[in-house]
């Protein structure tokens, strides 16, 4: 302990290239650590104390990685928010996370203006970045004329990120804070990068390429910019762009999920064999089953990098490195250092080796809750571990996932909740009832379906799907919207009212070739 931590480094290197933008524009650690602290000034004389909550609506940008180090050496919860929702959407976590300031990024102003005012924001919470937003003070504003030293009062933060549950309505997925110093506690947040091998400093550099409002994303590029890596950001993935940068920045390790390789794998072979990318080391993946298929392929160009782990923003978790994966293709990998896993039948008692059941996991880090929900806090917990409801089962130690959440869909990466779809498609006149679920795709693992039964004397087909789906406009982000509709004349629910949707489901699943 005493020599990592984004302060400290940027401290002893301020000339080190800490952040390169989309726009491969190099800032270095001097620089952003003086707008960090001038913004964490400017935050502290706004009244906010360790403690309080903010929220962002901004890309990978630098002001991203600015407004994270401000908050989290002034002891805030930062809960950034994803910048496809719209306003009812934004609102509804601005509201939940209690923020006492939103940043918005001018890019998002439509949306983002609507929501400030829906949570009933007041005009000193609202600062804008990126550009000018009306009613919004700018980043600038917050930042004028405060020191660019430390604040005296430190105190470590944290990111407060939001997972949705059964109701389809986000909960805030809450921890304590940090009792160490900023320096000290995000040293230890090091550890993550450290698990899958990552060394301190050098020429090592991070490309980040998801939104940030991913709770992995901010996790990992957080703990390599704080092992003193250099963050290359993503505004818009892009295949080729991935293999360019990886080559002009010398990249060294990123985050990425199965959409990503298969994305790439489709690539060109000469558009493939045009870019250098053997400085990859730590190529790390979740968020989403990968196929045999995809990840040998990727092993057999990327070469021995590729590494897996299971995990939710709960926590975690497994890791699979390289050669664990070769050995026992399939596996999420083995617990984590500071994590333990359990797979146990309905009753709660653990199965045999091999027997399929529900994963509970337990991480020695520290505990969490859902913000303002006990029950559903209490409701996922068994003897200290936790549950995300995923199946799967261990063979030697060894954890393989063989079947999803109940009913989330996860369509590159990104977790969908179809209770959220269900009840805005209610609300139209037509809908009689309504099943949401995911099919196989081959790019995005899944793609989001709805079955609807109409309402009698509505006749079904493309002019009634195409009306129903343009419904959700304005209501829920586009990403959200089943990207096809079918419709049936009853649906299967069960006489108490309980909906079959396995039944449903299943046909589309049965024979499934996941292979490119």
């Amino acid at each position: 302990m005493g020599s990592l931590g984004f302060w400290r480094i940027a401290e002893r290197r301020p000339e080190w290239v800490a952040v390169v933008d989309a726009e491969d524009v190099e800032h270095t650690a001097g620089e952003v650590l003086a707008r960090a602290n001038r913004v964490a000034h400017g935050l502290r004389a706004r009244g906010l104390a360790a403690g309080d909550a903010v929220a962002m609506v901004v890309p990978n940008s630098v002001d991203m990685v600015v407004i994270n180090l401000a908050a989290t050496q002034t002891g805030l919860y930062l809960t950034p928010i994803n910048w496809h929702f719209t306003a009812p959407e934004i609102a509804y976590i601005v509201r939940d996370c209690e923020a006492k300031i939103l940043f918005l990024d001018a890019r998002f102003a439509a949306e983002g203006v609507r929501a400030a005012d829906e949570a009933g924001l007041p005009a000193d919470a609202r600062i804008s970045c990126g550009g000018a937003v009306p009613g919004f003070a700018s980043l600038d504003d917050l930042a004028d004329g405060q020191p660019a030293t430390p604040p005296d009062d430190r105190v470590a933060g944290t990111t407060m990120h939001y997972t949705s549950g059964t109701t389809g309505k986000p909960k805030g997925v809450r921890r304590g804070l940090s009792p160490f110093p900023p320096d000290d506690s995000f040293e230890l947040l090091t550890g993550l990068m450290q698990m899958f091998g990552a060394t301190p400093e050098g020429e090592n550099a991070h490309l980040v390429t998801a939104p940030n409002y991913h709770t992995a994303v901010t996790t990992f590029g957080m703990s390599a910019l704080h092992l003193g890596h250099t963050l290359v950001l993503t505004d818009k993935w892009a295949p080729e762009d991935t293999l360019r940068r990886t080559e002009r920045y010398r990249v060294t390790s990123t985050h990425m999920v199965p959409t990503h390789f298969v994305r790439m794998l489709r690539l060109p072979d000469d558009v493939r064999n045009r870019y250098d990318v053997s400085s990859m080391r730590w190529l790390i993946h979740a968020a989403a089953p990968c196929p045999v298929p995809v990840k040998r392929a990727m092993l057999d160009w990327w070469g021995p990098c590729v590494w897996e782990y299971y995990a939710a923003t709960e926590g975690g978790g497994t890791i699979a490195s390289p050669e664990d994966w070769l050995a026992h293709p399939g596996t999420v990998g083995k617990p984590w250092p500071i994590a333990e896993v359990r797979v146990v039948d309905d009753d709660g008692t653990d199965v045999a080796d091999g027997t399929p059941g529900t994963i509970y996991m337990r991480m020695s880090s520290g505990d969490f809750e859902y913000k303002d929900d006990p029950a559903k806090t209490a409701g996922n917990r068994l003897g200290g571990f936790f549950t995300v409801g995923d199946i799967g089962y261990l063979t030697d130690g060894f954890l393989y996932l063989c079947d999803r959440k109940a009913d989330m869909i996860i369509s590159g990466g990104a977790n969908i909740y179809p209770a959220e779809i269900e009840n805005e498609l209610m609300t139209h006149p037509k809908v009689a009832d309504v099943a949401v679920f995911g099919v196989p795709d081959t790019e995005w693992g899944e793609q989001i379906k709805a079955i609807v039964e109409p309402v009698e004397g509505n006749a079904p087909g493309d002019d009634l799907a195409a009306e129903i789906i343009a419904s959700l406009d304005g209501r829920l982000a586009r990403m959200k919207w089943p990207k096809t509709v079918e419709f049936i004349a009853e649906m299967p629910r069960d006489p108490s009212g309980k909906l079959n949707k396995r039944r449903l489901r299943d046909p589309y699943w049965e024979g499934h070739d996941t292979a490119i």
